[in-house]
Parts: structure tokens; C-alpha cells; sequence
């Protein structure tokens, strides 16, 4: 038996960390013995995933939210008349006609401590009006307000949070209107585990009976990626954001093993836009192009009063909105990695693919890719739409452009449908092939590793849903009962759309399971060796090769 090591955390903060205590995060090592684990195994039960939160079931986040927070730019200088202000300039510019909804009040909206009867207060001086008064204001404009919160005894700036007063602030910020909430994880935890505080919140939201977006910032640590999806609407993948190309580039670095764990409602988020705060116009839309294609949550931080022309015309690109909205069964994910240059592609509900060609280098460069390698079928002439360019041009398969240093662009390409073709998965550590034990066909038929030899138990065809099909597209790849623990045995089962059915191929050859963002893994390399998921940890039996 391996032991096997979490992957590192990332870094522990959402905000300026002033005032606050952070949690300390001990990697455990996994000790179980593999093969206790499959013995323990059983063979799928013929159910669907089990049905998310009553918190997931308000009808929100079916697709990424699009709205402001102000923290990015003011920080702590929040106040009544910068809301207002914003709220007239999102719909005056056009950004609530493209989609932007949510005004969000972040860190540092109230007093340093609670009223006499356990409250929150808005701070006196920042909002004279009160919070209510400022809803109204902004449901007018046809906008939604959101507040902030953390999931500690204090925020990141140490004012105070919610913990252990979960239904006592939902039920309050509910009275006020609010429709969004950011929670944080700042502040004194109590010794209870991120799960526990944030599935507290939830339940609190859902008790008040108004429909509030939660938005967890724990900044992808403690596993959220396992919990996140039953517990809010979306969740940080990685610490803070901030207005240069290398922190843009490095959080981008940070979202492939993410990319089998989003759905509707329950989204990723590599954290808000620096669209208009230190980037170039260039990068700006890369970084745009990019989160667009992630299906991230799509939060500017600019000042929105004084933004450039220029920055406008990024934020209100409908077409680029347009594919962060369309779900078509997986978010972006990059399919081609050489160095400065790379490739990222989506597929789109009506068999199109969105394609990003990136160039991180200094200089400008020629990057390209094929209607086959971005997954498109045989076609004599294929569209391709330029999203920035807004122009329509045809190809007879080659997807190529001179980008600019630190820039990208960003097309639609359509035509030949999405090919059928199947493939073997070889496992680089043991030079055998995934493959259906005893080729049997039956629900609960287990996945193994064995002697590459072409037959059909051992050829899989990915589908646009994220899928990995066999038997002429007959069965799915499945994780054993919807599992996210260690050790979960991998089988074949009916088709039936659930998270434990997802499965990406990824360029480095890990292959990530959906539900629970973990990496199809066989641990020996004899005939027979079941497989498994694990916690991805780059290890060669990890490793799978399309053949």
C-alpha cells in the first residue's frame, strides 16, 4: 500500500488577513490498506446522486452569478453613496442589460460589535440609510444586494462574523432584503471543521425562506471540493486574486483539477474579475476570455464609475458572457499545454466548442489547434466566430492566430458534430488498459486494470456531458454509489447524467472524477488490480495514456 499525501493548500486567505486569526490545516496521512477498503467495497445501488441541500433547491445559481464587489478596489472604504452610485452605473452602462445582477457589500459594513439584543448593525457613519433602506434602493434598479460574512467568531478585518449566530444573522439579513452572501473564513473557528460551519450557514439561509445565494470563501482549502457542491451555490478554489498578469496566470494554473466538479448550480470560483484594476486592456481580455470559459462566477471589481470605454466594452461582451452562461455537461479546460502557449476548450450545449488560444509569453506568438484536437468531428469547412472580432470566417479544420504578449482570443467553432471515436486508457505505471472485469456487461461490474487488447470492454468514448462510455456508448463509467472517500471502487453503470458519472481526461494524464475531484487510480500493476479513486497526487499510477 502507498500512503498518499493531500495535494498542498493553497494559499489560506480570501482577504487582507488584518486582525485575523488563521486556521492551521494539518495534512493526515491516509492509512487504510487498499485492499481492505475494496473488500469493504459493494457494487452500485441503483439510485440516483443523493439530492443536494434544501439550500441548493432555491432555484439560484443554475448558471454562474454576474455582478460587482467592491473589495477588490475600496477595501474597507465601503459605504452608502458607493453603492448607490454603483448600482445606477451597472445599469447605465449596459452590465445589468448583459446579465449583471448582484451588487455586493463586502468586509467591514457594520459596527465593531453587536447591540444589545445580539444583532449585527450597520455601521451608523456608512450607511446612515440602514440596510434595508439601500435593498429597496438597489431592487429597484432591478439589481440584487449582497453582504459579507465569515464563518469565525471575527471577519478577516475583525469585525464581527457568524459564528454560532448563524440563524440569527440569516434571519436578519433576510429582513433587510439581502439576496447574496459572501462567508468568509476568517476568525476564531471553535475548533469546528469547515464543513460544520459552512453546512450551519446553509441550513440557516434556507430556514429564513428567502431565496440568498451563498458563495463560500474558504479558499479552497479543507477539502471544499468534495463538500462544496451540498452545501453553496459556489466556492473559491484558491486564495486571493490581485490586479497583475502573474497572480491572473497563476490561479488559472490552479483550475484543471477542478474541472470534473462543477454543474449548475454549484460552480468553481478562481476568485473576482481584475478587469480594470492593473491589468492592460490585453490581458483584461484574456483574463475575461478565460474565466468565461471556466464558468466562473463573473464578479467586476473595478471602480465602475470611472472605468474606461474600454473596460466597459470587456465587462459587457455578451458573446464572451454567453459561453460562461451555456452549460454544455463541463466547464473550460485545457486541453494543450506548450509552455507560453496553450489551448482551452468548452463544449457548448448545441455541439459547438468554445476555444480560447492563450499566449502567457512576452512576445507575440502563433498559437494553434484543429476541429479534431478540440474534439469536432470530420467536416469539409468548419465555422469559426470570433468573439472579440465579433466576424465569422470559415476553416477547413486548422483554429490559428497571432496573439499578443499576455493575450488570447477567444472563438466559437462549429460544424462536423462531435466524433464517436473510441480509445483505450493504458496506465502508464503498469502498461495495462482500463478495462470491464470478465467483459461483462451488467449494472455493478467492476473496472480493473488488464492485458491492453483492443476489445470492447476496454474501449470508452468521452461524450460532451463529461461522460466515459462503453460498449458502444451503452454503459457509463460510474463511481461506486456516488462516493468521495479514499479508496472508492470505479464500475460501470446505466447512464444517468449523476456527478459520479463525470470523468475528464486531462492533458497530464490524470483522470479526474468528477463528484469528488479526485484521480482514477490502480494501485499495483497485475492483471486484475481494481481501480480506484485517490487524491490526486501525481503519482505514476495515476497517469493514463490514450491509445
Amino acid at each position: 500500500m502507498t500512503l498518499r499525501l493531500p495535494p498542498p493548500s493553497p494559499s489560506d486567505r480570501c482577504l487582507s488577513t488584518v486582525g485575523a486569526d488563521k486556521e492551521t490545516h494539518v495534512k493526515k496521512l491516509l492509512r487504510a490498506a487498499l485492499a481492505a477498503v475494496l473488500a469493504a467495497a459493494v457494487v452500485p445501488v441503483a439510485l440516483a446522486p443523493a439530492s443536494p441541500a434544501q439550500a441548493l433547491e432555491n432555484g439560484l445559481g443554475r448558471t454562474p452569478q454576474l455582478g460587482w464587489n467592491n473589495w477588490n478596489s475600496f477595501g474597507c472604504n465601503v459605504n452608502e453613496s458607493l453603492v448607490r452610485q454603483t448600482a445606477d452605473v451597472m445599469v447605465s452602462s449596459g452590465m445589468a442589460a448583459a446579465g449583471y445582477r448582484y451588487v455586493n457589500i463586502d468586509d467591514c459594513w457594520s459596527e465593531m460589535s453587536r447591540d444589545g439584543s445580539g444583532n449585527l448593525v450597520a455601521s451608523r457613519t456608512k450607511f446612515p440609510s440602514g440596510m434595508k433602506a439601500l435593498a429597496d434602493y438597489v431592487h429597484r434598479k432591478g439589481l440584487k444586494l449582497g453582504i459579507y460574512s465569515s464563518a469565525g467568531l471575527t471577519t478577516c478585518a475583525g469585525y464581527p462574523a457568524s459564528l454560532g449566530n448563524e440563524q440569527r444573522d440569516a434571519n436578519l439579513w433576510a429582513s433587510w432584503g439581502i439576496d447574496y452572501l459572501k462567508y468568509d473564513n476568517c476568525g476564531d473557528h471553535q475548533g469546528r471543521t469547515a464543513e460544520a460551519r459552512y453546512t450551519a450557514m446553509r441550513d440557516a439561509l434556507a430556514r429564513t425562506g428567502r431565496q440568498i445565494f451563498f458563495a463560500i470563501c474558504n479558499w479552497g482549502n479543507d477539502n471544499v471540493i468534495q463538500w462544496g457542491a451540498a452545501t453553496g451555490h459556489s466556492w473559491r478554489t484558491t486564495g486571493d486574486i490581485e490586479g497583475n498578469w502573474s497572480s491572473v496566470m497563476g490561479i488559472l494554473d490552479a483550475q484543471p483539477r477542478y474541472a470534473g466538479a462543477s454543474h449548475p448550480g454549484a460552480w468553481n470560483d478562481p476568485d473576482m474579475l481584475e478587469v480594470g484594476n492593473g491589468l492592460t486592456d490585453t490581458e483584461a481580455r484574456a483574463h475575461f476570455s478565460l474565466w468565461a470559459l471556466l464558468n466562473a462566477p463573473l464578479l467586476a471589481g473595478n471602480d465602475l464609475r470611472t472605468m474606461s470605454e474600454a473596460t466597459r466594452t470587456i465587462l459587457t461582451n455578451t458573446e464572451v458572457i454567453g459561453v460562461n452562461q451555456d452549460w454544455g455537461g463541463r466547464q473550460g479546460n485545457r486541453i494543450v499545454d506548450n509552455g507560453n502557449t496553450e489551448v482551452w476548450t468548452k463544449p457548448m450545449a448545441n455541439g459547438s466548442v468554445a476555444v480560447v488560444l492563450l499566449n502567457r509569453g512576452s512576445s507575440t506568438a502563433t498559437v494553434s489547434s484543429t476541429a479534431s484536437q478540440i474534439g469536432l468531428g470530420p467536416a469539409s469547412s468548419y465555422s469559426v466566430r470570433d468573439l472579440w472580432a465579433h466576424t465569422t470566417g470559415t476553416s477547413g479544420g486548422t483554429i490559428s492566430a497571432s496573439v499578443p504578449a499576455h493575450g488570447a482570443a477567444m472563438y466559437i467553432v462549429s460544424g462536423g458534430g462531435k466524433p464517436a471515436t473510441s480509445f483505450s486508457l493504458r496506465g502508464n505505471g503498469s502498461n495495462r488498459c482500463l478495462d470491464i472485469t470478465g467483459a461483462a456487461q451488467a449494472n455493478g461490474a467492476l473496472a480493473e486494470i488488464w492485458d491492453c487488447n483492443g476489445q470492447p470492454n476496454q474501449r470508452f468514448t468521452a461524450t460532451t456531458a463529461g461522460e466515459l462510455r462503453v460498449y458502444d456508448n451503452a454503459k457509463c463509467l460510474d463511481v461506486v454509489g456516488g462516493g468521495t472517500a479514499n479508496g472508492t471502487a470505479v464500475a460501470i453503470w446505466d447512464c444517468n447524467g449523476g456527478a459520479h458519472q463525470r470523468f475528464v481526461v486531462n492533458t497530464d494524464g490524470t483522470v479526474l472524477a468528477g463528484g469528488s475531484a479526485k484521480c482514477l487510480d490502480a494501485a499495483g500493476i497485475a492483471n486484475g488490480t481494481r481501480t480506484v479513486i485517490w487524491d490526486c497526487n501525481g503519482g505514476i499510477n495515476q497517469r493514463w495514456t490514450k491509445t
